[in-house]
């Protein structure tokens, strides 16, 4: 055989969606596995792409994406995050994934470091080390899901080329606090480190919702925003959303995205338009009526649960069963034909990551079944 590049052999598909296939293969009927929201994307949304089509928006469009998308985003950034940029310093991407994809390609050199808050999304790590970087975990498992100075110390090094941020986390749902941004800050303004926030989720908080490490204005030229449409405007199989970073940097991405996708489909632009004027609030007030219900019967069930803050995913402890999350997932799967996550595919095997994006009958099932098997486990204890 011919050989194949060596590092692609080393890269692994992502276990989410190996252990969801899985579960398929034994016959589960209760999915709580994959974060898709369970709405349709809202109809105005909708609309737009259909009229786009209709008036035949099917030629390829600019690289960067259409101008006029670009200073939608621009004033949708400064409307809800207070965070300023120019459409220049906007690339419209193919969903967060390229967008995040197109960032670490533009600053990586061979073992650079990237520090990440683990437990975290699997992608990371895969990209990173296909592109020969290094990833630093930082376990904030053990400080409540917050960083601490002494772990962001001991991890930079000068070889760190970028920290993420994902805030709410997936898979914790947790938010960082005021504090955590500020020892981030403290560490890193005087230091030539990029600071990548992957904000997929960053409309899904419940409560007191403030601005991300955007607040801190004069780091901007080294912060790097990656978003997406697929979670806040129930918009996944969409595949779109945006980069932000300084001026020179989009520059250098926008030849990794346009010899990747060239440019992003002419027809969904419109509707990207439309969906930032869109309030998706009673989306968020369901997920914060789902959260209070399943971290309810959590704590009821004796499981150790931080309470989610934003995204639409719960985290409980499975420490105390003396068993591997992929092999307590399994069991539960095959048993009760119920399918979630094992932690170890965050970096975290102690936990399960429990999705919560889908109707309540569906929540109530999965909890009631997950009660009977923690009873049955400690049954056996």
């Amino acid at each position: 055989m011919i050989p194949l590049n060596k590092r692609i052999l080393t890269v692994q598909t992502s276990k989410i969606r190996q252990f969801n296939d899985y579960t398929k293969e034994v016959g589960v009927d209760v999915i709580l596995t994959l974060g898709e929201p369970d709405f349709h994307t809202p109809e105005e949304i909708s609309k737009e792409a259909i009229y786009a089509l209709q008036h035949h928006e099917t030629k390829y469009g600019p690289t960067p994406g259409f101008l006029d998308v670009r200073k939608k985003i621009c004033e949708y950034e400064k409307r809800v995050n207070d965070y300023d940029c120019t459409p220049n310093e906007v690339l419209v991407t193919h969903g967060s994934t390229e967008a995040l994809t197109s960032a670490l390609f533009t600053m990586l050199n061979e073992e650079d470091e990237v520090i990440v808050l683990n437990p975290t999304y699997p992608m990371y790590r895969q990209m990173v080390e296909f592109m020969g970087g290094r990833l630093v975990p930082i376990d904030i498992s053990v400080t409540d899901f917050q960083v601490t100075k002494e772990q962001l110390e001991k991890a930079i090094t000068p070889k760190t080329k970028a920290i993420i941020l994902t805030s709410p986390n997936n898979p914790t749902g947790t938010v960082l606090n005021d504090q955590s941004y500020e020892i981030l800050y403290q560490l890193v303004k005087d230091k030539p480190i990029f600071i990548i926030c992957d904000d997929v989720y960053n409309q899904i908080i419940f409560e007191n919702r403030k601005p991300g490490f955007v607040r801190y204005k004069d780091l901007k030229d080294r912060i790097i925003v990656c978003q997406s449409y697929s979670k806040s405007y129930a918009m996944p199989g969409w595949r779109c959303g945006y980069l932000i970073a300084n001026e020179e940097f989009i520059s250098h991405a926008v030849k990794i995205h346009q010899y990747m996708i060239v440019a992003l489909n002419t027809f969904i632009q419109p509707a990207m338009i439309k969906a930032l004027d869109f309030d998706s609030k009673d989306m968020v007030q369901s997920y914060k009526e789902r959260r209070d219900y399943i971290y309810d019967r959590l704590i009821r069930m004796g499981l150790e649960v931080k309470k989610p803050e934003g995204a639409f995913y719960i985290f409980p402890s499975i420490k105390k069963f003396k068993m591997s999350s992929f092999e307590f997932c399994k069991k539960f799967a095959e048993e009760y034909k119920v399918a979630i996550i094992p932690g170890d595919c965050f970096e975290a095997d102690d936990y399960i990551r429990i999705s919560y994006c889908v109707d309540m009958d569906t929540i109530q099932t999965a909890c009631d079944r997950l009660e009977k098997f923690i009873k049955a486990l400690e049954e056996k204890e």
